[in-house]
């Protein structure tokens, strides 16, 4: 096990306070990542990243405001990026092997926001290629022998790892929320479109959300707040949430373990005062992940025929990414048209029946079991994909783990447009199950 302890809240004290300099803190990072990355693999390979660290931790001190407290909220936070993410300076290769010019464009808006925060770009993180299924060669920190999930599996490796506390991610199916349960760690998809996609290479423009991964649910509140549109600050729940389960359908996705665990969580849930309503929702579950991948593959097809990607280099592109493009390419526009309009039926679906039962978090296994064995696959995202369907926000708690000592995470999720209540009643879930981080 690569596991280390890099926990933001504590890193922001630290470095904001002047406890510790960006320069010391990212050498404390260099020294724990030269003792794991040959293990896993989680940064995309940079000539002179040290140097260029040390130099812009020096840049940013030089920069910093004599009052501690006046410096900026993420002030000298190092911070991956999955190498979808455009960032002026570093080029982005979206784990294929297209030219480099193909795919240079602005700077994104997520990236741009952190750093105005005060965040360092740490490096690029390894990222499935154009984000899909053909994996890098990035391992689990927890057993190197299994996958660390996909496609934001460098972050999610880097983070669990104690690289550094805090990463980019994206979500289409379940890739931030699967390689956050993976990995033993917490992964956040906020509301679709909270997070401006600008400037990060697509897969699926409709689908398409951007999300991070932390340490800690408690590490996860100001990554959000500065990263997502119009976030509001609300106090401490005082009440436990009302908890809503989706149908046996949509359930019986996930495996023996995963589905024992969670019926634990349930009982211990239960056990511990909340109210739980099993609901049929998602009980067309087949329907719904039916029509989710064909969407995904008309709009991976438009993007990489607009962009002109794949007329000029096919050739380059994996065997899996190629598959879906070809599929894509067959999806009628009347299909594509009835795609998008399922999503926001699919929406109107769960608000109505958060309403008539007063459900305020949704819960479901994060993914179909532990991480499974071989970095060939990135595994299952299936139990995540309605939920990045109907675009709500959504978060991993690591609460759980099994006898071998494999992370098992919690799924929450909530209405659209209430990533601030989430968050504070994950925290509340959180403190009732205990999490494999503490």
């Amino acid at each position: 096990m690569f596991v280390g302890n890099a926990q933001l809240t504590e890193a922001i004290h630290a470095l904001r306070s002047g406890c510790e300099t960006p320069t010391t803190y990212v050498e404390d990072c260099r020294d724990r990542v030269e003792a794991i990355e040959d293990d896993i693999c989680a940064l995309v390979p940079e000539a002179n990243r040290w140097e260029r660290l040390q130099r812009q931790t020096r840049e940013r001190e030089a920069n910093s405001r004599s009052d501690p407290t006046s410096r900026p909220p993420l002030y000298g936070i190092p911070v991956g990026i999955k190498d979808i993410f455009r960032v002026d300076g570093m080029p982005t290769r979206a784990g294929s092997d297209l030219p480099l010019s193909a795919l240079a464009g602005r700077e994104s808006v997520a990236w741009h926001r952190l750093r105005e925060a005060g965040a360092i770009p740490f490096g690029k993180t390894v990222t499935t290629e154009f984000a899909y299924f053909d994996p890098g060669p990035t391992r689990n920190p927890h057993d190197a022998n299994r996958t660390p999930g996909g496609s934001s599996s460098g972050s999610a490796a880097l983070v669990a790892a104690g690289g550094c506390p805090l990463a980019l991610g994206t979500q289409t199916i379940g890739s931030v929320i699967r390689p956050a349960a993976f990995c033993g760690i917490v992964g956040f998809k906020p509301t679709f479109g909270r997070i401006p996609i600008d400037g990060v290479i697509p897969l699926s423009p409709s689908l398409d959300h951007v999300g991070f991964f932390t340490q800690t649910i408690a590490d996860a509140a100001l990554p959000a707040a500065i990263l997502c549109d119009n976030w509001r600050t609300l106090p401490d729940p005082v009440e436990r949430p009302t908890l809503g389960v989706p149908a046996d359908a949509y359930l019986n996705q996930a495996g023996e373990t995963g589905q024992s665990h969670f019926e634990r969580h349930l009982n211990d849930l239960s056990d511990s005062g909340y109210s739980v309503i099993k609901t049929d929702l998602f009980a067309d579950i087949g329907g719904i992940n039916s029509r989710h991948n064909r969407l995904m593959a008309a709009e991976a097809a438009l993007v990489h025929q607009e962009n002109e990607w794949y007329p000029a280099y096919q050739d380059r592109y994996a065997e899996k990414t190629r598959d879906l493009i070809e599929e894509g390419r067959e999806v009628s526009i009347k299909e594509v048209a009835a795609g998008r309009a399922d999503r926001a039926n699919l929406r109107t679906e769960l608000r109505t029946k958060m309403a008539e039962t007063d459900i305020d978090v949704w819960i479901s296994p994060a993914a179909p079991g532990p991480a499974p064995k071989g970095i060939d696959s990135t595994g299952d995202p299936i139990m995540n994909l309605p939920w990045t369907n109907a675009g709500v926000p959504t978060v991993t708690l690591p609460v759980d783990q099994t006898d071998a000592g494999l992370p098992l995470g919690l799924q929450c999720a909530a209405a659209p447009n209430a990533d601030e209540e989430l968050l504070g009643w994950a925290t509340t879930l959180a403190d009732d199950l205990g999490t494999i981080t503490e």
